[in-house]
């Protein structure tokens, strides 16, 4: 069964940067229910847009806590 986390992300694009270059390469955030949670930058590709990455998104995991999409739920 999937587990599907709802995290907040307020991430600017000069942030983004470090995560582009390599110098960052896991994200540590909060979820709305106010765990703290760490994954890969990589996984924010798909959701970058001009302003960065800002809002509520959704983080599915497989039932082995592996990656299977990230959507956003809601923006800020």
């Amino acid at each position: 069964m999937h587990q599907r986390l709802h995290i907040v992300l307020n991430i600017s694009p000069q942030k983004l940067i470090y995560y582009y270059e390599g110098v960052a390469s896991t994200v540590v955030t909060k979820t709305t229910d106010g765990r703290i949670i760490r994954f890969p930058a990589k996984i924010l590709r798909s959701v970058v847009q001009a302003d960065g990455v800002r809002g509520i998104f959704e983080l599915v995991l497989d039932e082995n806590h592996k990656f299977v999409s990230i959507t956003r739920v809601r923006g800020t």
